[in-house]
């Protein structure tokens, strides 16, 4: 099969084993730690940094990093095409190749993203039976809505299951994804999405581990605080609000009548002759 191929195949699967049906996903970073068990973290990176998977041979563990940004459809094709990486096991250094050329994993990478967001068939079964002289702009923004996808993934998706043209694919994948909210009426939407893939976000299972620690006064609020990325302050405010506090730390303590004897023997304090040493005189 092609890379196209592979990638909408493992899509699909994946979809079919964790029982996602063909239905729009919610939020991708939660979805991922709880059908995979693979650690997720939103990073500060540089403006040409958008993902990266580290993986530890030795204790056979993954982690996921994608960056912080403005553009959340952006930052969930980023995650989808990692998730692609570590299901595809692609853990060999990349091979040499000019920059004009992308190597076959990440163009299945790619499909996989693509497919695994917006899928042939849940976008058959948002439209329907519409044909290419039904689609329009307005079309389009429902669907970048609906799937939480950018235009140019949604183009592409369209064109694959029939709905427009190849001509109208280009065209439309030079239409930005802010322009259709603002003009659409889902602008405030947009926002939030954006406030929310903006900023930073802790691993949900060590996140929780750090938590139990500091119930236990292991782990500082500091601790808690520098894992997120806030302020000290606002860790506390939260925790205090939800009712979450660690307390005073427990002490056990025993009664002096139910310590066990113990038996002194002091003559090893004797002179090897048995006989004590005599007071010493001026």
């Amino acid at each position: 099969m092609s890379a196209e191929q592979d990638g909408r195949a493992a899509a699909a699967r994946f979809r079919h084993d964790h029982r996602l049906g063909a239905q729009a996903l919610g939020d991708l970073v939660s979805l991922v730690e709880q059908t995979t068990g693979i650690d997720v973290a939103v990073l500060d990176a540089g403006p040409d940094e958008h993902g990266l998977t580290v993986r530890d041979p030795l204790r056979n563990s993954v982690f996921i990093g994608v960056a912080r940004t403005d553009r959340p459809m952006r930052q969930r094709s980023t995650l989808a095409h990692e998730l692609a990486h570590v299901l595809f096991e692609d853990w060999s250094p990349a091979a040499e190749g000019t920059w004009s050329e992308r190597r076959p994993e990440e163009v299945r990478a790619d499909a996989f993203a693509r497919h695994l967001l917006i899928p042939v068939e849940g976008l058959r079964e948002f439209l329907g039976d519409r044909g290419p002289e039904d689609m329009d702009l307005a079309l389009l923004s429902q669907v970048t809505q609906r799937f939480l996808v950018s235009t140019p993934i949604a183009a592409i998706a369209l064109e694959q299951a029939g709905y427009i043209t190849e001509a109208v694919k280009a065209l439309w994948r030079a239409v930005a994804t802010p322009w259709l909210a603002a003009r659409f009426g889902w602008i405030d939407q947009y926002r939030a999405l954006q406030a929310e893939s903006d900023r930073r976000r802790a691993p949900q299972r060590l996140l929780a581990r750090a938590i139990n620690g500091y119930l236990e006064h292991v782990v500082s609020a500091q601790a808690l605080a520098t894992l997120r990325g806030v302020d000290v302050a606002t860790v506390e405010a939260e925790l205090r609000e939800a009712g979450i506090e660690a307390g005073e730390p427990s002490r056990a303590w025993t009664d002096s009548a139910d310590l066990p004897d113990v038996d002194i023997d002091l003559s090893g304090l004797d002179d090897a002759d048995g006989e004590s040493s005599p007071a010493p005189t001026r």
